[in-house]
């Protein structure tokens, strides 16, 4: 399999005989049955969270330039914000993206050799990635990050398609295990393995969340204490967990977060809640999530001053302990 010094070259002679600018990266896509709607671009840039909406013609053709000077794991979503296809764009890059938006999972990715080797993988473990049950795609790439560790997208696939990180140790692990030249920081800042001594628990570092009537937010986790209250739809006991939320409010923050999908249900629940409500989309915008392993929802977790989680599961009294001791 190739090394990473072939795929530096590689993008370097793509990006002197690219028509795009050595200073910008393109999308061209086609995507039938978006037709005359519009999408959102989403992908971490240079200056923070870029989150952009483009429109599609009436045959769902649209073309985006932004800037990446490392490597950025770039969302496609539809208008609601729900992921359509994930590639990795830098600048010099030109991609193109063809399918139909109503099948994500047939969306075809050409440009650059990391897409289309990651274009490769999923349409060779297609049947994994359609599988309710995410542990057979889990342990493939399991296995490609352990037998190409000098090899880009093997961080690719750990960002952005993996979803076991119950085990955080195990995934640090996998990380660490990879080629410091093949897991760019612009690809694993958001979060970093290796809480205390002897335990699991990851340090967050930021998050990026959808904000209720806003747009992309990158949240730090690394300034006073903060409370994550995920919970997903349909909410059986909001009534309760916003009772629960209302008593640590002040000190503490409470970042509410929605796990699943967003819907107008979301909207109508939390109509009249008088903090921030946040959504997390899936994909590379939630990799810190997904390192507090949840199980259940609804889950909470607490994090300190340096963005270490000091408490992940789904008891809230044990959350609130927490808290309050780190504020004694």
């Amino acid at each position: 399999m190739k090394k990473i010094e072939f795929l530096t070259l590689v993008l370097l002679v793509m990006a002197v005989f690219s028509s795009c600018s050595s200073d910008s990266f393109k999308i061209d896509a086609n995507l039938v049955n978006l037709g005359g709607a519009t999408a959102h671009i989403v992908f971490e840039g240079d200056s923070g969270v870029i989150n952009e909406i483009v429109q599609a013609d009436k045959k769902g053709r649209f073309s985006y330039e932004g800037a990446a000077t490392q490597p950025a794991l770039v969302s496609i979503c539809d208008q609601l914000g729900n992921p359509l296809i994930m590639v990795v764009a830098a600048n010099g890059d030109h991609i193109q993206v063809k399918g139909d938006a109503k099948k994500a999972i047939d969306i075809k990715v050409k440009g650059s050799r990391l897409n289309e080797d990651w274009q490769l993988f999923r349409d060779e473990h297609k049947a994994f990635y359609t599988d309710p049950n995410p542990s057979r795609l889990d342990a493939a790439i399991e296995k490609y990050v352990k037998e190409h560790p000098t090899d880009l997208l093997s961080t690719v696939l750990l960002i952005a398609d993996y979803s076991n990180y119950t085990d955080h140790g195990k995934v640090d692990q996998m990380l660490k295990g990879i080629d410091v030249k093949a897991r760019p920081e612009s690809l694993t800042h958001a979060f970093q393995g290796g809480g205390k001594k002897g335990g699991n628990l990851p340090r967050l570092m930021t998050l990026n969340l959808w904000k209720h009537g806003g747009k992309f937010e990158e949240i730090k986790l690394t300034d006073g204490i903060r409370m994550l209250s995920l919970w997903g739809q349909p909410q059986q006991d909001r009534e309760s967990l916003r009772t629960k939320i209302k008593e640590i409010s002040g000190d503490i923050r409470v970042i509410d977060i929605l796990a699943e999908s967003d819907t107008m249900r979301w909207h109508q629940t939390i109509a009249g809640e008088d903090w921030q409500h946040y959504w997390a989309p899936g994909g590379p915008m939630e990799q810190g999530i997904q390192l507090l392993g949840i199980t259940s929802l609804p889950w909470f977790a607490v994090t300190d001053s340096t963005g270490l989680v000091v408490y992940s599961g789904p008891d809230f009294g044990a959350a609130k302990k927490k808290a309050l001791d780190i504020l004694k």
